[in-house]
């Protein structure tokens, strides 16, 4: 049973953290991009692509971060056994 409950913990924390990062990325890149509406054609252009390298990357750990830590505290809430 012990080896169980470690996978369902490592695969809660896991899935969670990407989800997380997946989520988070989306939103953080599209905070960003909305700096670069008030641009010309070609700077828009290059500001779009350091917006969304920036906000990917912020977005992604943080999110990775996140969602683990979240994730492994659901798994031990979900696995721990119950005392009567």
């Amino acid at each position: 049973m012990t080896k169980n409950k470690i996978l369902i913990c490592t695969f809660l924390a896991l899935s969670s953290g990407f989800f997380g990062a997946y989520s988070s990325a989306q939103i953080t890149t599209m905070l960003h991009n909305q700096k670069c509406q008030n641009q010309y054609w070609g700077l828009k252009i290059i500001c779009n692509t350091g917006a969304t390298l920036g906000g990917m990357w912020q977005g992604s750990t943080t999110g990775l971060w996140t969602g683990t830590v979240l994730g492994t505290f659901v798994g031990g809430l979900v696995t721990r056994e119950t005392h009567n």
